[in-house]
């Protein structure tokens, strides 16, 4: 009898950096995020694309595929597997760069993050609003992949949920922060007062707000659904509806300054206090009997008195710190110190698991039988702790958030990515296999959109804070795998989860781009943190912010325009404009903007930029000549920043082109090569002129090849 034959032939994916290319025998290396080596062969299949970003067209680079296998280079290889006892063999099919060049990542580009906002935030506007016309009543929680409604019967009734609704109001808010654009702000608006007007609940007798679960849409009206009846809350009132209820309405008045909608905020917290607080052991019940109020009330059931991660880290997320951000108040500042301190103390778990314990009675001993999640871990919560407690440290910088935040981003690599494909998993056993010695997968491998978005947004933050090239490779890696694979190039948005090789998984809940899990909110605080912690921390690029404060706003008309909870005395302001005009009435390093009096709601745009910047590169165009004005360092470390910034300035066609170097401190070589080349390419018929230069030998090196012209204007025009 014969053997058994063991050859294996499967596709997959595979991703790293390229070691070495050998183009005789068309194979290259590649090393894994865990650092494995493998050889990848290449034949006449081969494609290779650059990650795009939405609403951009495809970036073929198949024919350039060979010189892009640059030592060093990261790349996602989708192909053929073959194995044998003994060994393996890869083909690939296709190859995907998240690099236009060796270091330059697409995602790092100032504006890749607000474009993609704007596209995606537009996509839920398109599905719900078809017409173009922001009633909320025409809100539906659920969306499909393509963007629109689920059809419903004649005779159904409609839910439409709270949080889902303050989710996406919160996107859309969002998205106005970033680019500016009216109609996001006008539907997180009217969506804001949607939730005001159906889903709040004013108990003036005890001075408290709380918030529907979510109403049912009727031939006959509308018929209020008070207790939740999603499947783990079912007839509770969950912590974490009543947060996420205020996500939405806070970061519309970080925008607005609306008071009417901090009086919710306020009122809400108090029914926290109130009602879900642990007046004893400290914390947040995670549930409520919605007829006595009670976390203790037997009719909860598995809830009775229960601790988690949602009722006691979600605050800091989903509206305490942006509700600090607008208003600087010390108690919300008190709030979430305790928040910090409370995860701190109760959520490590080491040495018994390399994950957090996210359930708990109400004696902080863990509850290893509940539900679903039993002894399991949710990957994305263990790296939302690493996230928020370093973004709490800008206001209590407390040894132990520091040391927790990092222990976390060491150790998740290892337990909870995939490291041979790129992306992070979604639930795993918090307790090794004995037999295999991992942590082995709960359900399935998928890779859900919302745990790339806190992989990405931990280890960015943590690489800005630190400095620490790992925690960057990591981000890298992370932002990598989520543009590459949960864009939706051809219906927008994102998907809600891919298989392990980057594949869209569409089957069931999880075809839709809209339910009680999705509404836009991770995907555009994605975009917006990602372009905060990329440009303020990591490549020193200025972030423009747009807010509509209200006349009667802001306490003492006083608008605090801090992106994030970011390291002290990092960030300043640059530069105000108020209703398109320059304004001077602002504190660089308090990040406020003190506003004029006014009966209508003022246009506020603010530029928010590193305090130490090494290079600063701003452009001009006045219809027929771009003026680009330098000041700092050009050098090799700066060069990608250069180039891209004369690209963009560039880009616009100009007939003359100034350059204003009065406050360049030092050009090296390259960065001249670099003005020499952009000189050819753009053709002689268009003026290159020097307006003033700190450096005479950068000057004399321009003008020698009759190239540039100098202006007699001289440095005082600078």
């Amino acid at each position: 009898m014969s053997a058994p034959d063991t050859r294996h032939t499967y596709s997959d994916s595979i991703a790293g950096y390229v070691t070495t290319y050998e183009p005789t025998r068309e194979r290259f290396g590649l090393r894994t995020s865990d650092g494995r080596e493998v050889t990848i062969h290449l034949d006449e299949a081969l494609n290779s694309q650059i990650v795009r970003n939405l609403g951009e067209p495809p970036k073929d680079t198949t024919g350039a595929t060979r010189d892009m296998l640059a030592e060093g280079r990261y790349v996602f290889v989708y192909g053929i597997f073959y194995q044998w006892e003994g060994g393996q063999r890869i083909e690939a099919r296709q190859l995907t760069f998240p690099e236009e060049s060796r270091g330059a990542y697409v995602f790092e580009h100032p504006s890749w993050w607000v474009r993609q906002a704007a596209e995606i935030a537009d996509f839920y506007l398109r599905g719900h609003f078809p017409d173009g016309v922001y009633d909320w009543r025409n809100f539906r929680t659920k969306l499909t992949l393509h963007g629109t409604h689920v059809v419903e019967s004649a005779d159904s009734d409609v839910r439409q949920e709270t949080d889902t609704i303050s989710r996406l109001v919160y996107g859309l808010a969002t998205a106005f922060m970033l680019t500016g654009e009216e109609r996001f702000l006008q539907a997180a608006e009217s969506g804001t007062e949607y939730l005001r007007e159906h889903m709040r609940v004013v108990d003036e007798r005890e001075n408290v707000v709380y918030w529907y679960h979510g109403i049912d849409i009727t031939r006959n009206g509308q018929r209020k659904v008070f207790a939740s009846e999603f499947g783990d809350d079912y007839d509770a009132i969950p912590m974490y509806e009543q947060i996420y209820a205020l996500a939405g309405p806070t970061q519309t008045y970080r925008i607005t300054g609306d008071p009417q909608i901090l009086s919710d905020i306020d009122h809400t917290v108090r029914l926290f206090d109130k009602y879900f607080r642990d007046q004893e052991r400290g914390g947040f019940f995670s549930h409520l009997d919605p007829i006595t109020m009670d976390p203790r009330a037997d009719a909860l059931g598995r809830n009775r008195s229960r601790k988690n991660w949602n009722s006691v880290g979600d605050h800091a997320p989903a509206y305490l710190i942006n509700a600090y951000l607008a208003t600087g108040r010390k108690d919300f500042a008190k709030l979430l110190e305790e928040t910090a301190d409370t995860i701190a103390e109760h959520f490590p778990d080491e040495p018994n698991s390399p994950f957090v314990q996210e359930r708990f009675h109400a004696d902080w001993s863990p509850d290893r039988t509940w539900g679903w999640q039993q002894d399991r871990a949710v990957v994305g919560h263990n790296l939302k702790i690493a996230w928020n407690l370093t973004r709490i440290r800008a206001l209590a910088d407390k040894p132990e958030y520091a040391q927790l935040a990092e222990r976390i981003a060491e150790i998740m690599p290892a337990v909870g990515s995939d490291q041979q494909r790129g992306g992070w998993y979604d639930v795993v056993e918090r307790q090794e296999d004995p037999a295999t010695g991992g942590h082995r997968l709960v359900w399935h491998d998928r890779k859900a959109w919302w745990q790339q978005e806190q992989s990405i947004l931990a280890y960015l933050i943590l690489a800005g804070v630190s400095g620490d090239p790992e925690h960057r490779r990591l981000a890298r890696e992370a932002a990598a795998f989520y543009n590459a694979f949960f864009l939706d190039y051809d219906d927008g948005g994102v998907y809600f989860n891919v298989l392990a090789n980057g594949i869209p998984y569409l089957i069931g809940t999880e075809r839709l781009k809209g339910s009680h899990s999705m509404a836009g909110y991770h995907a555009l605080e994605l975009c917006y943190l990602a372009a905060t912690y990329t440009g303020l921390l990591l490549t020193s690029s200025p972030l423009t912010l747009h807010f509509r404060p209200l006349p009667a706003s802001f306490p003492d008309r006083v608008l605090r325009v801090a992106p994030d909870l970011l390291p002290a005395g990092s960030i300043q302001i640059d530069k105000v404009w108020i209703d398109d005009q320059l304004y001077q009435d602002f504190d660089p390093k308090g990040l406020t903007v003190n506003l004029p009096a006014s009966d209508t709601p003022l246009k506020v745009r603010v530029e928010v930029e590193p305090v130490e910047m090494r290079l600063r590169i701003s452009s001009e165009f006045d219809g027929k000549t771009a003026h680009i004005k330098l000041a700092g360092i050009v050098d090799r470390e700066e060069l990608e920043k250069f180039r891209r910034g004369l690209n963009e300035a560039l880009s616009v066609n100009p007939r003359r082109v100034e350059f204003h170097l009065g406050e360049v401190t030092e050009m090296a070589r390259p960065a001249i090569n670099e003005l020499l080349f952009q000189r050819t390419k753009i053709g002689m018929d268009v003026d290159f002129v020097i307006v003033g230069c700190a450096l005479p030998e950068v000057s004399q090196a321009l003008v020698a090849t009759d190239a540039f012209l100098l202006d007699a204007r001289g440095s005082s025009d600078d």
